[in-house]
């Protein structure tokens, strides 16, 4: 039924959302159906949807418009959390012809070439979702972005009950792909020439837990890590986001040695309040935190450290507001990721006590983003005169092309095709009117044409 039948994919969320939709493409791609672009015509639009989104069903409906401009015949389907979270509300859009919860996405041409084969097209949508704890098996993924980086998926689920999150419900039980499959996927990556890869899951750092979700440890973070910087043809390899629990010592001095690891660390903290962390459910208090991003700096002082931070959440006082502020301020940290709180059904904080009126939240966003913005530029301030390594991207943003260092300095360029996906060795020397930064070759580098 796949004969010459066109697929255009879109992917809302994270990295391991991207990574998901690059597996179920290939799912496609053997199957004989070819790749359009979401603006193009296609049979088939699917739509990876994530729960943690603001205004998710607003933002799905819209997708889904675009996809009917393209071609008001072509069948739409919806897979991913939002998918699992919320089967009907989904359903219920006009145009979707398909949901699939979290176990049922990867079977996706199955039920494709069912839809195309039946004579008489249903004018409601079909749903195939499981109760989220039959989602005990684990799919491996990676996608391929920009042509020089991927993110490779290693874990998925998460055993952890932070109380105004969803993940759990859309993902089920912890999880980990086995250690011979993540190797098998790196060297795949390395194999098309992508320079970087970026280690991508719920809870990576949860790595380990058998393929169904046991308790018993296969192998540890640490063991894959080490087990990775040993592939052929990598020469990055970087960490996406780790609890700080889960971050220890043993993993800091390792990446600080590492042939290709990079010292980039992305860690949740959520509150620099320890009495709101005990209302989420977090499984450290401040003190922990201190302690991680401290030794981190011992072993690694040129090191980015990105924090993740909501705000808003039920209990925050003008008070606890202010401890996070002060906390995040005096904290050596590279910059932060600010999410506004926002409800979520069937959680605990859904109905917690201590409101926080949305006006109030807004504002404290506000404050938390001038906040990283400061604390971006005081890091790039501090590499202003030592040689660092540039990636280059693979996009031409208003005539400069981009890149980043090691460490996760973002340095601007005028555009050359010829830099895409190189890497070279840099001295950093001012930060621009835009906030990147410049630099001079150690070696200027031979170009073809040059």
């Amino acid at each position: 039924m796949s004969t010459h039948k066109k697929v255009a994919y879109y992917t809302l969320g994270c990295k391991l959302n991207f990574s998901e939709t690059a597996t179920i493409a290939r799912n496609f791609e053997d199957e004989g159906f070819s790749r359009v672009d979401f603006s193009e015509k296609a049979d088939i639009y699917v739509i990876n949807t994530c729960s943690v989104t603001e205004n998710a069903d607003k933002r799905f409906k819209s997708i889904v418009k675009k996809a009917q401009k393209s071609n008001p015949e072509a069948f739409v389907a919806a897979v991913g959390c939002y998918a699992q979270l919320k089967p009907q509300e989904l359903a219920d859009v006009n145009g979707v012809d398909l949901v699939l919860g979290a176990t049922e996405k990867f079977k996706i041409t199955s039920y494709i070439n069912d839809l195309l084969a039946s004579p008489d097209r249903s004018t409601s949508a079909q749903i195939h979702s499981c109760e989220i704890e039959d989602a005990d098996f684990y799919v491996g993924s990676y996608s391929v972005g920009d042509r020089t980086r991927a993110f490779l998926k290693v874990q998925d689920g998460c055993d952890y009950k932070c109380t105004y999150c969803t993940i759990p419900l859309a993902r089920g039980i912890s999880r980990s792909d086995t250690l011979e499959n993540v190797l098998k996927n790196a060297a795949e990556i390395s194999e098309q020439n992508i320079k970087e890869i970026v280690l991508t899951g719920v809870n990576i750092g949860d790595y380990g837990k058998g393929e169904f979700g046991n308790k018993k440890h296969e192998h540890t973070f640490l063991e894959l890590c080490e087990a990775l910087d040993d592939v052929q043809g990598v020469e990055r390899l970087r960490i996406s986001s780790i609890e700080p629990n889960l971050l220890k010592n043993e993993t800091i001095d390792f990446v600080s040695k590492s042939r290709t690891f990079v010292p980039h660390f992305h860690i949740p903290l959520q509150s620099g309040s320890n009495a709101l962390l005990k209302l989420m459910r977090r499984r450290y208090m401040r003190e922990l935190y201190v302690d991680r991003v401290n030794k981190i700096k011992t072993v690694m002082p040129h090191a980015c450290i990105g924090v993740d931070v909501i705000v808003g959440f039920p209990g925050e006082t003008e008070e606890r507001f202010l401890e996070t502020y002060h906390f995040l301020n005096e904290l050596d940290i590279s910059y932060l990721h600010v999410f506004t709180y926002s409800e979520r059904d069937n959680t605990p904080a859904a109905t917690m006590d201590g409101v926080v009126p949305k006006n109030v939240r807004a504002k404290r966003s506000k404050m938390l983003r001038g906040l990283s913005a400061k604390k971006r530029r005081a890091f790039y301030e501090g590499q202003i005169g030592t040689k660092r390594t540039i990636l280059f991207e693979g996009e031409n943003k208003l005539g400069y092309i981009h890149g980043f260092t090691e460490n996760y300095v973002k340095v601007k360029a005028p555009w050359n095709p010829e830099l895409v996906n190189t890497m070279h060795e840099v001295t950093l020397t001012e930060i621009d009117e835009d906030g990147l930064v410049r630099f001079q070759y150690v070696q200027e580098p031979i170009l073809v044409g040059q």
